[in-house]
């Protein structure tokens, strides 16, 4: 942290999870962020602005016209005040207004004066976010850098089950905190990051993959972006939104993540496989759905697919940095640490899917950062957090390498 103190714009918008916003604030605070809040009036319904007056020490704006406490255009003065605007929950409503440069109100007038990184947590009912018109906002935001909090699954409070749900209140101040802390100390670099399972088809209807969700390799292409590198990210089939800032790269099967890992591989400083390749697909894929057979068992013939890690390790020319994963169910390090010299990686990443916390369709990791000479345990944190671990023995190793 600067010896300036940094400034939070919260902005908060009409949903029932408005009431979380005031613990995002205090969140913050105790990181020693100074907040100020902006309010829909619709948000008004919900939580009162004399709570959020109370809990930042400042007044709310809620009004574009009210005349403020202090002669200055109260918009562009809070725009300009702003290290980072954060919007939390952030419904379909204002998600179109800031795709669409409609600023009819303080907040989305004030979000569009600001030139602060900005950030969006969305908290809505299933059938909105799933809503084509709101799935397309999201992307223009993207595309224009920022950076979205996807929602989780959950029970929702209209009844519905689904995505759409605020994410926990820790991981939107930790990605907050991130935005606001982050050096660029890798600026001028080029990082390919894998992520996300592959799909191997058996016939028209079906294929064979894994449980990864690419939130691990997600998460170091957002904090490599944040830091400044030049990123391309390979992905696979996922159901979450790429980070701002990044380059992507499509792939389904196992040979594409490795024809387009190849394609990119020679022109990057570090490579980061963290994607889930099927380790085998059908020996013939069926032309038509496969059907029963009267209680008979079905057989299918299965063989192996390339090596992705290994082919990019002899691919490696010595001035890169090549960091590989390692998930595993038994005997975590000597398995890791045999992947790590046959595959000619610079440092593995190792975990143990089977503890609680650690590996698929979970926010947090355990992870063990294996080298050729060295071995670092870390302990239960956030995939973001662990991004931010793994990338930056990757910068010392690579600084190292070029000295």
């Amino acid at each position: 942290m600067s010896s300036k103190q940094k400034c939070v714009v919260l902005g908060v918008t009409g949903g029932i999870a408005a009431y979380k916003a005031c613990e995002i604030l205090r969140l913050l605070q105790k990181r020693g962020m100074d907040v100020f809040v902006v309010m829909t009036k619709n948000a008004c319904r919900f939580v009162a602005p004399l709570t959020f007056e109370t809990l930042s020490g400042h007044p709310v704006a809620v009004d574009t016209f009210e005349r403020p406490a202090t002669w200055e255009v109260e918009h562009i003065a809070l725009a300009k005040r702003a290290d980072l605007f954060l919007i939390a929950p952030a419904t379909a409503n204002i998600i179109g207004k800031m795709a669409n440069g409609i600023a009819d109100d303080m907040l989305s007038t004030t979000v569009m004066a600001t030139r602060a990184p900005v950030m969006v947590a969305p908290a809505m009912n299933t059938g909105m976010w799933d809503n084509p018109a709101t799935q397309e906002n999201v992307k223009k935001l993207i595309a224009r850098g920022v950076h979205v909090v996807t929602p989780a699954s959950g029970h929702l409070a209209c009844g519905d089950s689904g995505a759409g749900k605020l994410e926990d209140v820790n991981v939107i101040a930790e990605r907050a905190i991130a935005v606001l802390e982050q050096e660029k100390d890798l600026a001028g670099l080029r990082v390919l990051v894998t992520a996300g399972p592959t799909r191997e088809a058996l016939d028209p209807v079906r294929y064979v993959s894994n449980r990864s969700s690419g939130k691990m390799g997600y998460a170091l292409a957002e904090n490599a972006a944040m830091r400044g590198a030049d990123v391309t990210l390979l992905t696979g089939p996922v159901s979450i939104e790429p980070p701002a800032g990044v380059t992507v790269v499509k792939f389904t099967t196992t040979q594409d993540l490795l024809d387009r890992a190849l394609e990119h591989a020679g022109s990057q400083d570090i490579l980061i496989q963290a994607a889930a390749p099927a380790d085998y697909r059908a020996e013939e894929v069926a032309p038509q759905k496969i059907k029963k057979n009267d209680g008979e068992p079905l057989v299918l013939r299965l063989v192996e697919n390339p090596d992705v890690a290994a082919t990019l390790g002899k691919a490696k020319r010595d001035d890169q940095v090549f960091v590989g994963f390692a998930a595993e169910t038994n005997d975590v390090t000597a398995h890791a640490q045999g992947k790590l010299v046959k595959k000619n990686l610079d440092m593995i990443v190792a975990n143990d899917v089977t503890r609680p916390g650690a590996g698929f369709d979970v926010d947090t990791n355990i992870v063990t950062l294996i080298e050729p000479d060295a071995m670092r345990a870390l302990p239960l944190m956030t995939k973001t957090e662990a991004a931010g671990h793994i990338l930056t023995r990757a910068k010392e190793l690579l600084d190292a390498k070029r000295a």
